[in-house]
């Protein structure tokens, strides 16, 4: 199944938020034809309307893929007005956390290829990143189909098993608010060095994207890369004994944060 054919029988966006959004917008860019896009969605912005993909209209009877991007707590009302696509000729992809392949495969027959994912925030930028892992239905071809549509949006990575997702989940489809949660931090403890709340701030974000855009394209690991900024007995070198602190440091608190998601989404997959 190529993109010429998901032009052709068509694709169905089951919810249109902030990541369906993101998405839409980058499958457009991508060459997509807008009318061959279906978006259902109750509250469709402005935005999503003036693109020219069909919204809340007919659906075709099998579209090449069925986009899943409702909120997990929508699932249940959701899933039975596309339940009758099942059956194998129509693709199914979910971006919803929590929700398992094993509950989609009740819905719509284990003989349906059902592939699920875990995209993150930044794809409202470009840059997010994404991991996919199919049911014994789903074909490599469908998986490549998968990550070139995700690509849209992102990095994508492929996983072993399911059980990965809850890790994926912590770290990556959690992990922004981390990181958005440090630049906040950040920014305040400059404020109670003297700065004023505004430069605070703005020195935080500079801070954070530019050394995560560093992060990612140096050869070097973020260890070299942080051992390259630390010189002996200096400044950075008295923060990061700080924060390297092996009980009260970056270490034991962000390996109790990401245990707390990761157990989180264990629970909410198990109902």
């Amino acid at each position: 199944m190529d993109m010429t054919r998901v032009a052709e029988r068509g694709l169905v966006l089951l919810g249109c938020g902030k990541m369906g959004s993101a998405m839409l917008e980058g499958w457009l860019k991508q060459g997509l034809p807008a009318t061959s896009v279906y978006v259902i969605d109750p509250h469709p912005s402005d935005w999503v309307k003036g693109t020219g993909v069909h919204v809340n209209a007919d659906l075709p009877a099998h579209p090449a893929i069925v986009l899943i991007a409702v909120k997990p707590q929508m699932m249940g009302d959701a899933l039975p007005t596309i339940a009758a696509m099942g059956g194998g000729q129509t693709l199914f992809v979910s971006v919803a956390a929590g929700t398992s392949i094993a509950t989609f495969d009740a819905t719509f027959g284990a003989d349906s290829p059902i592939i699920r994912a875990m995209p993150n925030t930044p794809a409202a930028v470009g840059r997010g990143i994404t991991a996919i892992i199919g049911n014994t239905a789903s074909t490599p071809a469908q998986l490549d189909l998968v990550e070139a549509l995700l690509t849209a949006v992102g990095q994508v990575v492929r996983l072993k098993d399911e059980s990965q997702m809850d890790a994926v989940t912590a770290v990556s489809g959690s992990g922004p608010a981390y990181v958005f949660h440090l630049i906040e931090t950040l920014a305040l403890a400059g404020e109670e060095q003297g700065l004023s709340p505004d430069l605070a701030l703005k020195l935080a974000r500079a801070t954070v994207a530019g050394a995560g855009a560093l992060a990612e394209t140096a050869p070097e690991s973020p260890s070299q890369l942080r051992v390259n900024v630390t010189s002996p007995n200096g400044t950075t070198q008295a923060a990061l004994e700080v924060l390297m602190d092996p009980k009260t440091g970056f270490p034991p608190l962000l390996s109790r944060a990401v245990q707390a998601a990761a157990d989180r989404s264990r629970e909410l997959a198990n109902g």
